[in-house]
């Protein structure tokens, strides 16, 4: 547990990375901050002292304290080789890997370091990782988005990096509220593509599985409407199973029951990514029911689960450790100066054949 010096600490640090408290700005005066965090005038005097030797606030005898120009003082020591900020929701899980090599890589042939920090799908984890990017001061920053689908409480941060200049683009999704550069998949399209193969194999009775709190599942889930709609098939919206971050660890026993509920209305479902596509192969293999034979499954992504499965998943392409290059190619080249880089860039899918769809005509 926190010592409520510390408390006082991360909050008045998150407010000058934020850009609540601005440089120069005076912060408000000790008896305000006792009032406000229901300490004593030591403790407050211990967070200010020690945000003081950290660089980030400046005492004025008989004025006050301010916020200092925190951003000169925190480069004292640093290397001269640039830094470039990565933030992923995840780094040994799924395609993150692949994602973070070709970044990797493309840094290393520039001589540029790498800072890595991963949220796990959480926004005050994503708070905790920007508040290190600023604090570092790093020259550039990819980031993968938390959450993307929903409204993201840390969009002040990333205002305070196009404050300071500091360029930043995104990778497999991005901050609908924000304008900003990005490399993305055509998500869209890639569940279309999945779900036209369904439709091409004679399958008129189709679900999806859907995870809602990222772009890419609401993107997934578009391209599956579009397709159903271009083949005059109805949307069922109990064919749909949709889930979270949070409810992922029930995806287990929630697809068990979704399949047992379902199977008499459904011959092939489409699937998030190859993940949750396998883990409808597990629970079919439990239930007994024959993949493809009673059900077609669709994966995407093309990830190394799929590929090391002991069933060949019919999968979409993801570009994976192109799409890591290419933002560290783009960050490259945007701190050397160059001023037409293509901000939007979407990477196209294509099927994967494999032994989890079988044809009904």
């Amino acid at each position: 547990m926190k010592l409520k010096y510390q408390i006082i600490i991360d909050d008045i640090k998150s407010k000058i990375l934020s850009g609540d408290y601005q440089v120069g700005e005076q912060i408000p005066t000790e008896s305000i901050l006792q009032e406000m965090y229901k300490v004593s005038r030591h403790t407050v005097r211990k967070a200010i002292l020690e945000l003081s030797n950290d660089g980030f606030l400046r005492s004025e005898k008989g004025s006050g304290t301010y916020v200092s120009n925190y951003y000169q003082l925190k480069g004292n020591g640093k290397s001269k080789r640039k830094t470039i900020g990565v933030i992923t929701t995840y780094i040994s899980d799924y395609i993150f890997p692949s994602i973070i090599r070709g970044i990797e890589s493309r840094l290393n042939a520039e001589d540029y370091s790498l800072l890595l920090a991963s949220t796990n799908n959480d926004v005050e984890q994503e708070k905790k990782a920007l508040e290190m990017m600023l604090a570092f001061g790093v020259d550039g920053l990819i980031v993968e988005p938390t959450k993307s689908n929903l409204y993201n409480p840390n969009i002040a941060y990333y205002l305070s990096f196009k404050d300071q200049d500091v360029p930043f683009i995104m990778v497999n999704a991005y901050y609908e509220e924000l304008e900003v550069p990005f490399f993305c998949l055509d998500d869209v399209k890639s569940s279309y593509l999945a779900t036209n193969e369904l439709i091409a194999k004679g399958h008129t009775k189709i679900g999806l599985i859907a995870k809602m709190d990222d772009l890419q599942g609401k993107f997934r889930m578009k391209g599956y409407i579009k397709a159903l709609g271009e083949a005059k098939l109805r949307f069922q919206a109990e064919h749909v199973y949709s889930f979270t971050t949070e409810t992922k660890p029930d995806l287990n026993v929630k697809l068990k029951e979704f399949l047992q509920e379902n199977m008499d209305g459904m011959t092939a479902i489409v699937c998030y990514n190859d993940e949750v596509a396998l883990e409808v192969v597990h629970v079919c293999r439990k239930l007994n029911i024959a993949i493809p034979d009673q059900l077609s499954i669709i994966g995407q992504d093309n990830s190394y689960m799929a590929k090391n499965a002991n069933i060949k998943l019919t999968t979409l392409t993801h570009p994976q450790e192109k799409m890591g290059h290419d933002a560290a190619e783009w960050i490259i080249k945007k701190l050397q100066g160059k001023k037409d880089l293509k901000n939007e860039n979407y990477y196209q899918p294509e099927l994967i054949q494999g032994e989890t769809v079988k044809g009904l005509i």
